[in-house]
């Protein structure tokens, strides 16, 4: 029938699997039911190929290739789970897991981690954090010598400048999710970018000024696409710090919006009877998981059960 997608035969894993034209191959996996992880993919995001977990073999090509964004042509022969695939997975989780905490990024990380038999401890300890604002001002081209006893990590003091959310940059892999949701994939703000180069790279404002002072509009859409906690609701980093953040005990309630008529969908989480964070769908054809500042954090109103 005229109008629906053309559909074209590739081999996974000596599998022959019908894809529709124009689907990338990490689609086509998910489709024949391949688990591949991901880091810096995510549906409501144009890929940029910076984590390299998903990569893949493609037969006659020099170099293993992202899944997320190489688009399938018929007759490709596809290996995800070749030696040289694994190995490459496995060095990229073990350099994270050398210098970024990735306690907070989910059971998921932590599986893939193990099935690959990921050490990041071959490296050696983590060296000592960084002082409150070093890393932020440190210049391209000017390195210290690495000490070759210990691994080098991006370990540095927690920043809380404002009583939305709190950067955690200790535990950020530089995934580029937030950059792209805070411009043109979502908010068209600019207030973020990487700067630096090498182990210097990190997020950062302009100037390295702090969020109140930025550009940053604080709709939060940064922390709706995180996926390691190094962003995250001020309300979920004191619940943690105080040891008291029980996900399995969270409901959600998905809701509308009442701020405005354009009909945004909100994800309620709810513990001890209390909102402690609120996220949107990303099957959400209005938001496509994102939101303003009043969506995202305008909901102290409801827990103020008595008028003062």
């Amino acid at each position: 029938m005229s109008g629906e997608p053309r559909e074209m035969t590739i081999t996974v894993d000596g599998a022959p699997v019908r894809v529709r034209e124009g689907a990338t191959l990490l689609e086509a996996l998910r489709a024949h039911g391949v688990d591949t992880p991901t880091l810096c993919f995510l549906e409501n995001l144009t890929p940029v190929n910076a984590c390299r977990v998903c990569v893949v073999e493609l037969q006659g090509a020099r170099t293993l290739v992202p899944s997320c964004s190489r688009k399938a042509e018929e007759g490709m022969v596809v290996s995800t789970d070749s030696e040289r695939v694994r190995h490459a997975r496995k060095l990229v989780f073990e350099l994270l897991g050398s210098s970024v905490d990735l306690s907070n990024a989910g059971p998921e990380v932590a599986r893939w981690s193990a099935r690959y038999g990921a050490d990041p401890a071959r490296f050696g300890a983590p060296a000592p954090a960084a002082s409150e604002g070093s890393r932020d001002h440190r210049h391209a081209g000017h390195h210290a010598a690495p000490d070759p006893a210990v691994a080098q990590t991006v370990a540095q003091p927690v920043k809380v400048d404002n009583d939305l959310f709190v950067r955690d940059y200790s535990r950020c892999i530089l995934c580029y999710k937030c950059v792209e949701a805070c411009g043109e994939d979502a908010q068209n703000t600019f207030a973020i970018t990487v700067a630096g180069r090498g182990f210097d790279a990190r997020i950062s404002t302009e100037f390295a000024a702090p969020l109140t002072d930025s550009a940053c509009v604080f709709c939060g859409n940064c922390i709706g696409v995180c996926p390691t906690g190094a962003l995250v609701f001020k309300s979920e980093f004191d619940l943690r710090e105080a040891g008291n953040w029980r996900e399995q005990d969270q409901t959600v309630t998905r809701t509308v919006c009442t701020y405005c008529g354009v009909g945004c969908n909100l994800e309620l989480h709810v513990q001890d009877n209390t909102i402690v964070k609120v996220t949107s769908p990303l099957d959400h054809d209005v938001t496509s998981g994102h939101l303003c500042i009043k969506g995202r954090f305008g909901f102290e109103f409801v827990q103020v059960r008595e008028r003062e």
